[in-house]
């Protein structure tokens, strides 16, 4: 799957299944098993530039909804990564703490940050905005914000 595949906002990528919450640049993947995976967009991404280092919470703690499950560094921005859902955090991408440019080259994909077994889900899911919904916010708060287009600076996988 590449990039012309997905809905895009000014060159950055928003896959059409996954919610969003926009002014917090994060993502939530709703899973068969009732976990539900969260990262950082392609705007989050952008914004943050090369990222360095990524430091996430640990398996087995309670996060309320807009907490931080991680903090990433780039080399012009250090901030939290808060999560769309409540939950205990039951997986965490370890590939992330050698490998942190995934969040810049698969933001949806290998550069997943968590995985949350919610404790409130319809309702934290109510909060965050889907397809066409998402893509509107997004070209809003890009242009009240004077967003640049998205930069891929280390490429881009889907």
């Amino acid at each position: 799957m590449n990039m012309a595949e997905h809905p895009t906002v000014r060159n950055c990528v928003l896959p059409a299944d996954l919610y969003y919450v926009p002014e917090d640049h994060i993502w939530a993947r709703t899973n068969a098993d009732g976990t539900v995976t969260i990262g950082m967009t392609d705007v989050a991404q952008s914004l943050a530039g090369a990222i360095i280092h990524a430091h996430l919470k640990k398996v087995g703690t309670k996060r309320e909804r807009a907490k931080p499950v991680a903090t990433v560094e780039s080399g012009k921005w250090v901030g939290p990564v808060k999560t769309p859902v409540a939950g205990e955090i039951v997986e965490i991408n370890p590939r992330l703490e050698t490998e942190a440019s995934l969040l810049n080259k698969s933001p949806y994909k290998d550069g997943w940050i968590a995985r949350l077994k919610p404790v409130s889900l319809e309702a934290d899911l109510a909060l965050m905005l889907k397809g066409e919904a998402a893509l509107e916010a997004y070209k809003k708060l890009m242009d009240e914000k004077k967003l640049n287009d998205c930069i891929h600076c280390e490429g881009y996988e889907a």
